[in-house]
């Protein structure tokens, strides 16, 4: 499908102060776009092709063409975005001229006007389309965010059945919530709006559109980020009922929504799709967890957490820094990485006594922490390379420090769950790493390094059973760690 076509500008034969601000746009053009737009929703005169509710269910080609180029106006003309045609509102924003005309003329009012009465998906996506690139300037996202009624109308817009409205709504959402100025405004409007929940809950359990569910992800990872009160009313919530979104195909109400099913359906649609989409989703399983009451609806679901932990386990086992991939993946995937075993640690170390988390089924797990801190070792000798290369470059020092920042995040992390297991082991459980090849020499050397000194205790309790498994394999690493013989 090809772009939008450029909106009309104004040139040397038009009057004399009709472009807009500094912009090529024409006044006298976007006015009569807007004026027409009223009309739309608001005909003077019936309109054959109306709903009986009088507003027209389908744009003609003419009003949807000069609409699309409003919207088009958010392309920046100094960003190449090649093949990317849906870059158009998403990647930039609407001329702050351009923004400030439509804003002097009321067009937030149009627009709200429209989502009132249009029976139209497409009109009502551009129009949200439009308010949403608007609000990417400070003080248009002020007036916007303050406007009660305004915000009302844009929420009920999550019950939307059309997925590209829901997507433009999100995108409108994020970036309002991204704003400090505003968060908190939309933070307790979104709080003291029961149906959000549910539309939201919805969306992420029933969607295979992967754009939209990214975009649902970002704003609820910003939601729980800003406010964990919000998170908790979302971490208990479920008890009640709600409008659902709105359509002849769905149903006047919703299930009882638990959030973290419905988190873990989204992440499953992501997965191959969308790497960053995946990340999101995994965040915001790891700032459930930031909460008791976020751990408990993970580990007490009905299955018992077993489903969050097979996806989980899964992704780390067969999907990321596997042994095929070069040692430099573990950049890539730092912080995707450290969000899913941050959530494994919290759910080992809460319940230990469930059967998915017993030592005979996950030892996979610990060959795969084994093979992430060895990963991790290889960055760690490149990024003191690059240091060194680097070292008369501020920005070059900068940009190592950050990567580093990153991977001690995910180190952290990667040891303390790898300690823990490796306290739960049998002389059973060591016998079949053995066996399976995730425990030998060269990796029992990589997990001691990382582990010791701060978790002596655990590295000494596994040594102690290693050496009924394997007594010679236990000499060697002694030897290897002169500190472990001494307390021997």
């Amino acid at each position: 499908m090809d772009r939008n076509p450029s909106p009309p500008c104004s040139d040397a034969e038009e009057e004399e102060g009709d472009a807009v601000g500094n912009t090529v746009y024409s006044k006298h053009w976007l006015f009569s776009v807007l004026t027409r737009l009223i009309e739309v929703i608001a005909p003077a005169e019936p309109d054959p092709a109306a709903s009986p509710e009088g507003a027209r269910a389908e744009l003609d080609e003419e009003m949807e063409n000069d609409i699309c180029k409003v919207w088009d106006m958010s392309m920046d003309e100094h960003v190449d975005y090649g093949d990317n045609t849906d870059a158009i509102s998403k990647s930039s924003c609407v001329p702050m001229d351009v923004a400030l005309f439509l804003q002097e003329f009321n067009a937030p009012d149009i627009f709200m006007g429209v989502f009132a009465k249009s029976k139209c998906p497409r009109l009502t996506e551009i129009c949200v389309g439009i308010l949403g690139n608007m609000a990417c300037f400070q003080d248009i996202c002020m007036s916007i965010s303050k406007d009660e009624n305004l915000g009302q109308v844009l929420l009920q817009r999550l019950c939307d059945s059309d997925s590209p409205t829901l997507l433009e709504t999100s995108r409108l959402l994020l970036t309002c919530l991204s704003q400090p100025e505003v968060a908190n405004v939309w933070v307790e409007r979104i709080r003291e709006n029961p149906s959000v929940y549910d539309c939201v809950c919805f969306i992420m359990s029933s969607s295979t559109n992967v754009d939209l569910l990214v975009k649902v992800g970002e704003v609820v990872d910003k939601l729980f980020d800003l406010d964990e009160e919000l998170m908790l009313n979302w971490i208990k919530n479920g008890t009640c009922h709600s409008v659902g979104p709105s359509g002849d195909d769905s149903p006047e109400e919703l299930p009882d929504f638990k959030i973290v099913p419905c988190i873990l359906e989204a992440a499953k649609q992501v997965r191959s799709d969308n790497p960053e989409g995946l990340d999101v989703y995994m965040h915001i399983l790891q700032l459930l967890t930031t909460v008791d009451e976020g751990i408990q609806a993970i580990v007490q679901a009905p299955d018992g957490g077993k489903e969050t932990w097979s996806l989980l386990y899964d992704l780390v086992c067969q999907e990321l820094c596997q042994p095929d991939d070069p040692p430099i993946i573990v950049q890539e995937q730092k912080t995707v990485l450290a969000s899913i075993l941050s959530v494994l640690s919290a759910m080992f170390a809460s319940q230990t006594e469930q059967e998915y988390t017993r030592m005979r089924k996950n030892m996979p797990l610990i060959g795969s922490l084994i093979r992430i801190l060895q990963y991790m070792e290889g960055c760690e000798k490149r990024a003191d390379e690059n240091s060194k290369e680097s070292e008369q470059e501020e920005t070059g020092r900068t940009d190592v420090n950050e990567e580093d920042f990153h991977l001690k995040i995910l180190k952290d992390i990667c040891c303390e769950l790898l300690s823990n297991m490796l306290q739960e082991l049998t002389k059973e459980n060591t016998l079949e790493g053995l066996h399976q090849g995730h425990l030998n020499e060269h990796t029992c050397s990589c997990a001691f390094q990382n582990l010791l000194p701060l978790y002596f205790a655990s590295v000494e309790s596994f040594l102690e059973v290693l050496r009924e498994a394997d007594q010679t394999l236990a000499d060697n690493l002694e030897k290897r760690f002169p500190s472990l013989k001494v307390h021997t």
